[in-house]
């Protein structure tokens, strides 16, 4: 039976090694068993205060920084466990591992992290994997049905050039996509500003709305179908369903996207088995002063309706 705790006003002090990461996955972090859901309202209610003031999820603490930490009112259930079956799933989906760094190749389906009706992610599942590793961080995320490279730190001095890389642009990321219909140009560049909404359902969806962010996403199309484009696909910002709203705002929506796609192109590719969305992050590459460039293989429902079963021809 889930036991309710009562916690008191926290206030805590940033050290040196917590400095650079954002509130939101600090909050994430020291709450263990609170939902995200309810971290981000105690944010935007701004029951959290760094330094007596209001800060949004984005906000990077530093040393010395005091956050204040609300009374909350926590689960103490039982801890999820790894079970055999995603241990060997994300084992064998590692890609690149050195000191510093891990990428995988994230399967389709798989949330990077817990939430609501999420009792596990990739992150808590390889931090209970690699428990020798405690700094083990993500770096970005990817939506739940998106599949491909994940790149994730291991201490917090690299995660702190990372997110230095990420914030000047010099960390690329590629992506494929199978999109509907038959696309007329080769290449497509879409500048359209990107504004998120929550629903009263509490769905969280991102629409085109001048009053939001910059946004800017590169389209090659690489082979055309009948009734569907292959597409490779690279992003210069990172916004929250980029690719996804991108593509449905120029006519072309990913195909098996729940969310954006088109429901009777789904519908039909469900009849012939295919259930999961064709989005996929390709290859990713870090400038100096890792310099590294990966590729992830593509999945199996990538190759079972396109044909296509390697990158080869995909770089130009």
């Amino acid at each position: 039976m889930t036991q309710e705790l009562q916690t008191k006003v926290r206030m805590i002090e940033i050290s040196g090694d917590q400095a650079g990461q954002r509130i939101d996955n600090f909050l994430i972090k020291i709450l263990k068993g609170v939902p995200r859901t309810y971290i981000y309202r105690i944010l935007r209610k701004g029951e959290v205060r760094v330094n007596r003031g209001r800060v949004k999820p984005v906000y990077r603490i530093l040393q010395g920084d005091t956050v204040r930490v609300p009374p909350l009112r926590m689960s103490a259930g039982k801890s999820v466990v790894v079970s055999a079956s995603l241990s060997k799933c994300l084992l064998d989906s590692i890609i690149y591992e050195d000191e510093h760094l891990l990428i995988i190749n994230k399967p389709t389906g798989l949330a990077v992290h817990s939430g609501t009706g999420i009792d596990i992610g990739v992150i808590e599942a390889l931090r209970q994997m690699m428990p020798n590793i405690p700094g083990l961080e993500l770096v970005h995320r990817l939506d739940r049905d998106t599949s491909g490279c994940l790149l994730l730190s291991k201490d917090r001095d690299t995660l702190g050039k990372l997110h230095h890389l990420l914030h000047n642009n010099a960390i690329k990321k590629e992506y494929v996509a199978l999109l509907a219909r038959r696309i007329a140009n080769k290449n497509m560049t879409v500048n359209a500003r990107l504004k998120k909404n929550t629903l009263d359902s509490g769905e969280r969806i991102v629409t085109v709305d001048d009053d939001g962010k910059h946004a800017r996403t590169h389209f090659t199309l690489i082979k055309r179908f009948d009734n569907t484009s292959f597409c490779r696909i690279r992003i210069e910002t990172g916004r929250t369903h980029q690719i996804r709203v991108h593509a449905k705002h120029i006519g072309h929506p990913i195909i098996g996207d729940p969310k954006y796609g088109d429901d009777q192109r789904n519908k039909r590719m469900k009849t012939i088995g295919s259930k999961k969305m064709f989005l996929h992050a390709w290859r990713l590459t870090l400038s100096a002063p890792f310099n590294i460039k990966v590729t992830a293989p593509l999945p199996a429902h990538f190759v079972e309706v396109t044909g296509i079963n390697n990158v080869k021809g995909l770089s130009g």
